[in-house]
């Protein structure tokens, strides 16, 4: 199926947002009607402002959902993610009109509407954007992307982003060898027609040329690239497109410019203060709900193996400072009587029963919550090491100290995109995404990763 251009993408965005509004302006009426059944008089109250209060639930809740990147030309959300996403938008959406109302009452369409609003809204959508999928299929809306490159760099996009998930969002029309650089990917995948690159791009009706060379000095085609450039076609550097298609930072390709200049790493006053709230308020409410159960953990630690209840062990925390962090025990008291830093590993025979429980569920981590408060921590951020094991990833992995320019987390992005690690390997990996978050951290992806983070806990992912 040929894709489509650049221009009609942004035309099928535009189409998909107005259908959109139409859909939750039918929400809000059929919110109206289940309301105001057998009450003809409440019905006619409502109508006599119901165009103006119905455009605006319309048009808020549309906000919201471009807040949340679901109107986006580059997005690849599988259909978890786009629930997830389209709920969390819902739910801004609706404390927005709260603040709508209570500045403006006479927009008001009373609790009982806006929730059924809210409820019928987000159960439409997201059937429509299934039916619709399903209806045209998915390649339609893929973007279609040339690699200028055929070496080394640009063989990783096959290696590492072989999988069909992996390329939700685009295609791969091929890869255009370079004078006088290795080529190594396939030669059915290779694009070798000797027309100029923009005759090629036009040709296969690409959207996107990723830019993956193994050197750059000398190596690239400017002229050409400008020509496509100036005829609106999108360039992207090769750690651009693993950063935004694959939500990681992958290291073999990135260096120091590429960082330095890419942008992110926010680190304002605005961000930090957002995210100190934001810490204190998701602590204290989950501190509220779990203090029984955090009783109940207690008593059974100290029935089966005695005190300490709480384990404190020395981790590394933002600018490389130290802080003590609390768990409830979930090993023996001599797990390391020798004084040996050691990882946890499968089936590790130091953990008690109680502690192969409560590591399964998470309830280990709940003391945690007290680190947040205090400020060692944030509710979201790069899981801490213990300091013997961060002298040891910071000598054998690049860019390792980069981590440490945040607070680390109760629960982050690497803990939701890649399984319990327990070596140097599992460190590295599991590094690409704790980067990926430094430099993209925001109000927004902290809320997506606490939602993730409960689907994670509830089904036990990860856990060890």
């Amino acid at each position: 199926m040929k894709g489509i251009s650049a221009s009609r993408a942004r035309r099928l965005i535009r189409g998909l947002w107005l259908m959109e509004l139409v859909i939750l302006l039918l929400s809000v009426n059929a919110a109206v009607w289940l309301r105001f059944i057998g009450e003809p008089e409440g019905r006619a109250m409502f109508v006599q402002a119901a165009p103006f209060r119905t455009l605006l639930v319309a048009m808020v809740l549309t906000a919201s959902m471009a807040a949340f990147a679901l109107y986006s030309e580059h997005g690849r959300l599988n259909r978890k993610e786009f629930g997830l996403r389209l709920m969390a938008s819902f739910a801004f959406g609706g404390i927005a009109l709260l603040v709508v109302y209570y500045l403006v009452p006479r927009a008001y369409i009373g609790r009982g509407v806006l929730l059924l609003a809210l409820v019928l809204g987000v159960v439409a959508v997201y059937a429509f954007r299934m039916f619709t999928r399903t209806l045209f299929g998915a390649e339609l809306f893929k973007r279609r992307v040339l690699v200028l490159g055929a070496g080394y760099n640009a063989q990783l996009i096959n290696t590492c982003m072989r999988r069909r998930s992996d390329r939700e969002s685009f295609t791969i029309e091929g890869f255009v060898p370079l004078p006088g650089q290795p080529v190594v990917v396939a030669e059915e995948m290779r694009v070798e027609s000797g027309d100029p690159l923009w005759e090629t791009v036009r040709a296969r009706n690409v959207h996107e040329i990723v830019i993956a060379p193994d050197e750059r000095r000398g190596g690239l085609p400017m002229e050409d690239m400008l020509a496509c450039a100036q005829r609106g076609v999108r360039l992207t550097a090769l750690p651009d497109f693993f950063e935004r298609e694959a939500g990681l930072l992958n290291l073999n390709v990135v260096d120091p410019s590429s960082l330095i200049f890419s942008g992110g790493f926010d680190h304002s006053l605005p961000r930090r203060l957002s995210k100190r709230f934001f810490d204190l308020l998701a602590a204290s409410a989950l501190l509220l709900v779990a203090w029984p159960a955090m009783l109940v953990v207690a008593l059974c630690v100290r029935l089966e193996s005695g005190s300490p209840v709480l384990y404190r062990q020395s981790r590394v925390g933002e600018g490389g400072r130290s802080f003590e962090l609390a768990k409830f025990r979930s090993m023996r008291t001599d797990a390391e009587a020798d004084g040996v830093a050691r990882w946890a590993s499968t089936n590790d025979n130091r953990v008690t029963r109680v502690g192969a429980f409560i590591r399964l569920t998470r309830l280990d981590e709940l003391p945690q919550l007290f680190n947040v408060l205090r400020g060692d921590m944030s509710f979201v951020g790069p899981r801490p090491e213990r300091p013997q094991f961060v002298a040891q990833l910071d000598e054998q992995l690049r860019y390792y100290a980069v981590r440490h320019s945040v607070k680390p987390g109760l629960t982050g992005w690497a803990q939701l995109r890649y399984p319990y690690g327990a070596s140097v390997h599992d460190a590295g990996e599991k590094l690409k995404f704790d980067l990926f978050y430094v430099k993209n951290q925001g109000l927004l992806f902290d809320l997506m990763i606490m939602l993730q983070t409960v689907e994670v806990v509830l089904f036990r992912r990860g856990a060890r």
